[in-house]
């Protein structure tokens, strides 16, 4: 791990299953225990042009707190200074120093494999270029370029014969590079087709897969982390099989907010390499330090006394149990291996607490189904 006091795992074994890390819990707001705070862009910062209600005031007393912001998004579309202008009129003061992009990485990328001048085809926006040329590569539009790369990155204006010209290129050899592989971009409108959906045609027409820079895979988290010198790094967004995913991979603690692409049942079903190590309904969760999640069996014992760091000990139950956090209860069935015995909820209080029970029952159980946690979902309620 990067966070040099990252609390203790608490884990739960559950019979036949490996242990697994649950939320981590402590006194301690997340503002206060990282360094740095590596925040997606859409769905948790804003979405299209309108900031995420809640995000501009709770960034403004996470940097008073001592948190340093950078912007770390999938998103080629636009440059860092463009980023930076559009966070700072939404009253997020930036600068393109504190934006790291997927065009930069994967500029990065290409850099590393061929020598200054080598000309790439861009299938994507010119703040893709722009990125290339910082690594002092030639950006090229056609294949009779014969270009060492060919660079796709998310453009809501692409075209057809910069498609074929992509084609062209990779089918000569060309390697292929994506900035990211989202299939949705989330906007105002809806989710709508992202890099990872226009990747298809080049894919289908080729026979080959790009090697991808963005979220999930680790190259972008190490151009966040190289540009920013983060030694306490938390990872803030919004989708599981992204921003979670590369907080993971690149071994990095996350929080997982519930204003984009991640619903409340993709949390609670999330396997084990998509789970965060926090629970938040919005960018307010930098602020408020994480509840504890109490077990008991069920046969009635009790959860241990809580920790140094404010934490509720997890016991070591195989089977079923009682998850507690807040005013909410969490019962798991004895035997859930054969896919038909439900989680049940009960109780009140901050709906965010009941999903972290609920995420802290499922997770201790292995994997879930839908069947199994779908109706405890429904019974906590849409975020509010």
């Amino acid at each position: 791990m990067h966070n040099a006091d990252h609390l203790p795992a608490r884990t739960v074994p559950a019979a036949g299953a490996p242990a697994t890390v649950l939320l981590a819990p402590g006194e301690r707001t997340p503002a206060e225990r990282y360094d740095v705070a590596l925040l997606d862009l859409d769905g948790v910062v804003y979405k299209g042009a309108a900031a995420v209600p809640g995000a501009v005031a709770a960034l403004a007393q996470a940097r008073a707190a001592g948190l340093r912001l950078a912007f770390v998004t999938n998103n080629a579309s636009r440059s860092p200074s463009s980023v930076a202008e559009h966070l700072s009129a939404l009253g997020v003061p930036a600068s393109g120093a504190d934006v790291v992009t997927s065009a930069q990485a994967a500029a990065s990328l290409i850099a590393a494999r061929f020598p200054a001048g080598s000309a790439v085809l861009v299938v994507g926006a010119i703040a893709l270029r722009l990125a290339l040329r910082e690594r002092g590569l030639r950006p090229v539009s056609v294949a009779a370029e014969r270009p060492v790369a060919v660079v796709q990155g998310y453009t809501p204006d692409l075209s057809y014969g910069l498609l074929t010209e992509a084609v062209l290129a990779v089918r000569a050899g060309a390697l292929y590079i994506a900035s990211n592989a989202d299939p949705t971009l989330p906007t105002a409108r809806g989710l709508q087709p992202g890099n990872g959906s226009l990747l298809q045609v080049v894919i289908t027409a080729t026979g080959v897969r790009p090697v991808v820079a963005g979220k999930p895979e680790p190259p972008l988290h190490a151009e966040a982390m190289a540009r920013t010198g983060a030694a306490r790094p938390l990872v803030v967004g919004d989708r599981l099989d992204t921003d979670i995913e590369g907080a993971v991979r690149g071994g990095a603690d996350s929080l997982l907010v519930l204003t984009g692409v991640s619903t409340p049942l993709d949390a609670v079903l999330a396997p084990a390499g998509q789970r965060p190590t926090y629970l938040a309904a919005g960018l307010a969760g930098l602020l408020e330090p994480q509840p504890a999640v109490g077990q008991r069996g069920s046969a009635g014992r009790e959860p241990a006394s809580a920790g140094s760091d404010g934490a509720g000990s997890l016991g070591g139950e195989s089977g079923g149990g009682v998850f507690l956090c807040g005013g909410w209860e969490v019962r798991r069935a004895g035997d859930l291996v054969d896919g038909s015995a439900p989680v049940t909820l009960s109780g009140s209080g901050a709906w965010i607490d009941g999903l972290r029970a609920l995420c802290a029952a499922a997770w201790s159980a292995g994997q879930l189904t839908h069947g199994q946690v779908s109706a405890a979902v429904e019974a906590l309620g849409p975020p509010r």
